[in-house]
């Protein structure tokens, strides 16, 4: 078995491993590892931009409260207030690497506004490609100074007691490799592969969340699970995403009837916060189209969709696109304090697979972006000044068990978004609970990536089957049909999950279900 040794080990490259990389590896020895290629990730998918306060117009108490009411208040207001503060400087910090945010031909940058804003204050690139111009950036600065390994996939977390001294490894040859690491920082992104449309990138399999889970970390709201309003509703077999910010220049849904969808539904309108869209599409019988018409120069303005409409036959001419919601954005994660120190010791956890709280029950556009690079920062400064010298004990070699759900991924994916989807009942979730519960999982046979996905599939979806079971109300982007009111009782009431996944009974005894 081969042994590998670095000072901070960094899985994932998304936007905020690839920033907590390109800070940490200044001054220490950085090893990146992803399962796919270096920069695959949500993050390079995103067209929408990154929202930040940097006009006298606006404030970031404005930013702070669109936030706080998108999240419907469940939002952890300490961090979020950090979020939208520091904001601006990590803005400015991306412009000095190198990040080309597009200008206005005054050559002042441009700010646009997108659902549940209040303000313009959007930053874009490439019309609709700012994560890939971020992320290209990223790429091309830790390449220089990271130890890379793509086409490894993360299985589990060396555990010393509680503590996290590394990662065992797996490649595509089928070696398992170890990993053992001062610090390890998780950012495997979140858990959108487990529906059948998602706009995920197609390795967003919550294999972070599994990991952390089985190791013993603390997770919560893993109930949250943002669905987009507009992917496109094509007959194809993968949907893409349409960005926001179509309907923040002054896109509108349009019902087939050609009646305007969210006339008299909220005041905000089009762009009023994602799970009322999204719920709004859902619930009208007939197709729900996005209507492009007033969008001057569509092509041009969104390079991006116009390409992805274009390959799935969508006539522009018509400036006309046939919309759905999707699974988008998972708002519960690892719980994480501001240095993204997990509840572990050595683990840090960042971007969407970790809980900071800063975007509630349903997060604010162009807020994930800017959640990556601004605790990423955090993470980075706290680990500068703490040394911690790579673990020389010997590894602990337990045996590798995992366990893969009973049903396929395609029917895991189903029963995903009929029972744990926009539109839930305890009936529905008790159902699943009992189809996906871990001890009635196979253990695998053969260990490689399918397999591993598999199994992290099955545990997390069951785990969020369970959170959503719990959650006794509707928030945000949990909606329980049985119980469709917003309680005031449970604002700010986060499900903690820290449970082995081996004996349900055994668990509830021992740790619970956890309020506070």
């Amino acid at each position: 078995m081969e042994r590998v040794s670095t000072e901070v080990l960094v899985i994932g490259s998304g936007v905020a491993g690839l920033m907590a990389a390109e800070l940490l590896s200044l001054d220490k020895n950085v090893t990146i590892i992803t399962k796919s290629t270096l920069g695959n990730s949500n993050s390079k998918l995103a067209q929408g931009g990154i929202a930040a306060v940097t006009t006298k117009e606006d404030s970031w108490t404005n930013h702070f409260f669109d936030t706080i009411r998108a999240g419907v208040f469940h939002n952890n207001e300490e961090l979020t207030e950090l979020l939208v503060k520091k904001g601006p400087m990590q803005v400015r910090h991306l412009i000095n690497l190198g990040v080309q945010f597009d200008k206005n031909s005054d050559g002042e940058y441009k700010r646009c506004q997108e659902g549940a804003h209040s303000l313009s204050r959007i930053f874009h690139a490439g019309g609709d490609a700012t994560g890939k111009e971020i992320i290209h950036t990223l790429m091309d600065r830790v390449k220089k100074r990271c130890t890379i390994l793509e086409d490894h996939m993360a299985i589990d977390f060396l555990m010393d007691e509680e503590k996290c001294t590394g990662v065992k490894v797996l490649n595509l040859k089928g070696d398992i490799i170890v990993v053992k690491a001062a610090y390890t920082i998780l950012a495997t992104g979140g858990a959108g592969q487990l529906y059948p449309v998602t706009s995920n990138d197609p390795a967003i399999t919550g294999d972070g969340l599994a990991m952390a889970y089985r190791a013993g970390a603390t997770l919560t709201d893993l109930e949250f699970m943002q669905f987009h309003p507009t992917m496109y509703a094509g007959d194809s077999d993968r949907s893409f995403l349409i960005s926001e910010a179509v309907r923040g220049e002054g896109g509108t849904l349009i019902t087939s009837n050609g009646g305007r969808l969210m006339e008299g539904k909220h005041e905000q309108g089009d762009l009023a916060p994602r799970d009322i869209v999204a719920r709004a599409i859902q619930d009208e019988s007939s197709p729900v189209y996005l209507d492009i018409s007033t969008i001057f120069q569509f092509e041009k303005r969104f390079p991006t969709i116009a390409m992805h409409c274009q390959k799935h036959g969508v006539d522009l001419a018509k400036r006309m696109i046939p919309v759905k919601p999707g699974a988008h954005f998972l708002m519960g994660g690892v719980i994480t304090d501001r240095f993204g120190r997990t509840s572990l010791d050595g683990l840090f956890a960042l971007g969407e697979v970790a809980h900071t709280g800063v975007h509630g029950a349903n997060r604010l556009a162009s807020n994930s972006l800017l959640e990556g690079i601004v605790f990423a920062r955090e993470a980075a400064e706290w680990i500068l000044h703490h040394h911690r010298s790579v673990p020389r004990s010997e590894i602990n070699e337990q045996e590798i068990r995992l366990k893969e759900p009973l049903v396929s991924i395609p029917e895991l994916k189903e029963v995903m978004a009929q029972f744990v989807g926009m539109n839930r009942t305890s009936t529905g979730l008790d159902y699943t609970i009992k189809l996906l519960q871990p001890d009635t999982m196979n253990n695998i046979r053969k260990l490689n990536f399918e397999s591993i996905e598999r199994a992290n599939m099955g545990l997390v979806s069951w785990l969020m089957a369970t959170s959503a079971y719990l959650r006794k109300e509707s928030r945000g982007a949990h909606y329980r049909a049985d119980f469709p009111l917003q309680l005031q009782e449970w604002k700010q009431k986060r499900i903690l999950r820290r449970i082995h996944q081996d004996d349900w009974v055994k668990s509830q005894k021992r740790s619970g279900t956890v309020f506070y």
